[in-house]
């Protein structure tokens, strides 16, 4: 009944997914980058804020104490931009960079490090006036405005504790100094960033489990979607099953056709059949060329006859061979030495045949 109505219970295949990878479709959620940014931001402050604030106080001491020697030229004030520029730079720049770095990652430990490659090219549609304007206004984009309220709705809840604390403090009906301000607005806005990282953690968490279920759901297939891949992937069942049924038939011919250049076969005498050739030069031990039993047995001593090749009978060796050996392969080495007997001997009663063998070669 499934497979009639087309419906999706099949996990997607490895294709499917690295298909949905390519195409940018994998579980993400922009709240996880959001609290990477403010956590990095967060940490960058807390060990550079020392530092950052000394940079300026020592600027605005140098500013403030000779005001009276300020030049008001525009060479001047092109070289006290130049400055700013610099300071401003050497203290937002640590901060910026780790909020960049640590966004970067946490994009690509959700990608899982790997690129949308065809989610990078070229398309219309997102630079479309007309479709942006009907991604804003649609149906569908009420969810996540809903959602964006909600997720307001929670930082709320959680910052609400850190602000009451903030506005009930002493400092607002004490008279206290500019170090004392300074050191109250850092750790407010400290406590207040780490609710807010807090809250946006649970949402984070929240948001990418949805998205994963919601992209593993998106990504199932049917079944017969699953065969299809499978044939596309792999072949035609019938194609494949011709190949396998001619393949027998060319190994065989093949391997008659190898016979020929054997240097003996090995018989049962009738019922197996295995052929055997050794090059010194090439070959570190004899290989099989041809093996058989009955029908192919026979063929096999009916191309040696024709071949001149010699065939030896000999029972257990030829046993062994056929259950052990591969044909393309070298004999098993518990069988070097019997093998060695039977080469010796062939090459002593065929000594002319091999020795012009080996002068062509």
């Amino acid at each position: 009944m499934s497979e009639q109505n087309g419906e999706k219970t099949e996990l997607p295949t490895q294709r499917r997914l690295d298909e949905a990878v390519k195409h940018g479709q994998f579980a993400r959620s922009s709240e996880v980058q959001t609290v990477a940014v403010l956590f990095g931001s967060m940490m960058a402050l807390q060990f550079t804020g020392r530092a950052l604030w000394e940079q300026l106080s020592n600027v605005q001491l140098a500013i403030l104490g000779h005001l009276g020697e300020i030049s008001l030229t525009p060479d001047a004030m092109q070289g006290y931009a130049a400055k700013s520029a610099l300071v401003f730079a050497g203290c937002v720049g640590p901060v910026v960079l780790t909020a960049l770095t640590a966004g970067v990652v946490a994009g690509a430990v959700q990608s899982r490090f790997q690129t949308a490659s065809e989610a990078l090219e070229w398309n219309w549609d997102r630079v479309n006036p007309a479709a942006g304007f009907k991604r804003i206004f649609s149906f569908r984009s009420l969810v996540p405005a809903a959602l964006s309220l909600g997720k307001l709705g929670v930082i709320g809840m959680f910052s609400h504790k850190r602000v009451n604390e903030i506005i009930n403090d002493p400092i607002f009906y004490t008279a206290v100094d500019v170090s004392r301000i300074a050191e109250f607005l850092s750790q407010s806005a400290f406590r207040i960033v780490v609710s807010i990282s807090l809250s946006l953690g649970v949402i984070a968490a929240m948001d990418y489990a949805y998205q994963f279920w919601k992209t593993s759901k998106d990504l199932m297939m049917t079944k017969e979607e699953v065969k299809e891949e499978m044939k596309s992937m792999e072949g035609n069942p019938h194609v494949k099953a011709k190949m396998r049924r001619r393949r027998p038939a060319k190994t065989q011919r093949q391997m008659l056709q190898d016979v020929a250049h054997a240097d003996v076969v090995v018989t049962n005498p009738t019922h197996i059949a295995v052929a055997l050739r050794y090059d010194r030069k090439t070959m570190k031990a004899p290989r099989i060329v041809a093996k058989g039993t009955r029908l192919n047995a026979l063929r096999i001593r009916e191309v040696a006859g024709q071949h001149q090749v010699p065939i030896l009978e000999n029972k257990p060796l030829a046993r062994m061979m056929f259950k052990y050996g591969k044909v393309g392969g070298e004999i098993p080495a518990q069988l070097y030495a019997a093998v060695a007997e039977i080469l010796a001997y062939v090459y002593r009663i065929n000594r002319f045949r091999y020795y012009a063998e080996q002068n062509q070669a």
